[in-house]
């Protein structure tokens, strides 16, 4: 019988897939900073516009703005902890779907937590 089952992806840390992860959330942290600039843009726009729609949009923009900010510290706090983490740990990338052989007689257990770890992107170990 064949089954879904998730399997983890990690990723084995070593100085360039860390330099990589850092310019990645780096990125990511700039891309969220342009549009967080964007909205404040478009309030400022809006205050010279209708008062009646522009308080409940401005409203919702500034709550986007809250939502990136939150997104941007996130960022903050995995660029420290990635500073922390020593070389060779095992980072947890994401988890996938793969089809599985189930045969009577298998033992469950072995078959049931799946996990492929990755090193620079070259698969090193299936567990």
């Amino acid at each position: 019988m064949k089954i879904l089952q998730s399997v983890v992806i990690k990723q084995v840390l070593t100085e360039k897939s860390k330099e990589e992860l850092l310019s990645k959330i780096e990125s990511d942290k700039n891309q969220y900073q342009k549009e967080c600039d964007q909205l404040r843009f478009e309030i400022k726009k809006l205050e010279k516009t209708n008062k009646l729609k522009r308080t409940r949009f401005i409203q919702h923009l500034e709550n986007e703005i809250m939502n990136r900010q939150e997104k941007i510290k996130l960022l903050d706090f995995q660029i420290e902890q990635l500073h922390m983490l020593p070389i060779g740990s095992e980072l947890k990338e994401k988890e996938v779907q793969a089809i599985l052989d189930v045969q009577v007689g298998d033992s469950w257990d072995d078959k049931v937590e799946q996990t492929i770890v990755i090193k620079d992107g070259i698969v090193v170990e299936i567990r």
